[in-house]
C-alpha cells in the first residue's frame, strides 16, 4: 500500500531523511538513511518511532542497510508494502504473532533468497512497552524469498522458496503462544521433469502428518 509521506534532504549531505505520516494505527516514524542516489536509497539507516497519540519518541532502531526504492513520481519510500518478486517497504507494520498488538519489521538489505529483501522483525512486548527483535521472526523474513506474508484471517505466516524456473515450495505457519512458530502446511510444485508439474501437499492436522500428490500437465496447471 503506497502512503503519503514527507521528505526532506539535509544539508551538505547524501543522507536523507524522510517522515512516515501513515502506516501504522499508533506510530509515526522518521527514516535516516546514508545515501540515495536516483531513486535507490541504502546504506546504515536508523528509525525513530512516534507515539501518535503523545508525540513523544517510543524507541529507536538501526539497520546496516536500509536498502529501499522510492516511489515515482513523490520519490517517496513506501511502507507496508510486500510483492513477492516486487517492491518490499523499508518498514512493514503488521501484528505478526497474532496477540492483538502491532508490530515491526525493518529492512535489513538483501540477504535472503536470490538476494532478495531480508528484514528484522521486532514483536510489541506489552510488559516493558518495547519492541524486541525476534530470532524466529527475523530468521523467516531472511531465509525465504523476502518478507514473509501474513494471512489475518487463518493466522499463518506464508513462505516461499525457489531453484531456479520450475522448483517453488510455499510453507505456512502458526504461532502457538508460548512455543514459537509450528510448521502446519506445505506446498511443493516440482516442473523439472518436462511436461508434467508433480505437485506435492503436507498438511499436519493434531500433531500428524498427511501427504498427497498429483500430477497436471504444466500447460494445464500454469494456465492461468
Amino acid at each position: 500500500m503506497l502512503l503519503t509521506l514527507l521528505g526532506h534532504s539535509l544539508p551538505g549531505l547524501s543522507q536523507r531523511s524522510f517522515t512516515v505520516a501513515q502506516g501504522s494505527a499508533r506510530y509515526s516514524a522518521t527514516i535516516t538513511v546514508a545515501s540515495c542516489p536516483d531513486d535507490h536509497c541504502e546504506g546504515a539507516g536508523t528509525i525513530k518511532l512516534y507515539s501518535k497519540q503523545t508525540k513523544q519518541l517510543v524507541q529507536t532502531f538501526s539497520s546496516e542497510d536500509l536498502s529501499f526504492y522510492l516511489d515515482a513520481p513523490k520519490r517517496q519510500p513506501t511502507v507496508n508494502t510486500v510483492e513477492l518478486y516486487g517492491e518490499q517497504s523499508p518498514l512493514i507494520f503488521g501484528d505478526f504473532n497474532f496477540d492483538g498488538s502491532e508490530d515491526l519489521a525493518i529492512r535489513n538489505g538483501n540477504h535472503s533468497s536470490y538476494d532478495g529483501p531480508s528484514y528484522d522483525v521486532y514483536v510489541s512486548a506489552s510488559r516493558s512497552r518495547r519492541f524486541i527483535r525476534s530470532a524466529e521472526l527475523t530468521a523467516l523474513a531472511s531465509d525465504n524469498l523476502g518478507m514473509f506474508q501474513v494471512d489475518k484471517a487463518r493466522k499463518r505466516l506464508i513462505t516461499f522458496q525457489k531453484d531456479g524456473c520450475c522448483w517453488h515450495l510455499t510453507t505456512e505457519y502458526e504461532v502457538v503462544p508460548g512455543q514459537g512458530l509450528s510448521e502446519v502446511m506445505t506446498l511443493e510444485e516440482d516442473a523439472r521433469g518436462g511436461e508434467k508439474v508433480l505437485v506435492t501437499t503436507r498438511r499436519k492436522t493434531n500433531g500428524r502428518w498427511t501427504s498427497t500428490t498429483h500430477a497436471y500437465l504444466i500447460k494445464e496447471y500454469y494456465r492461468n
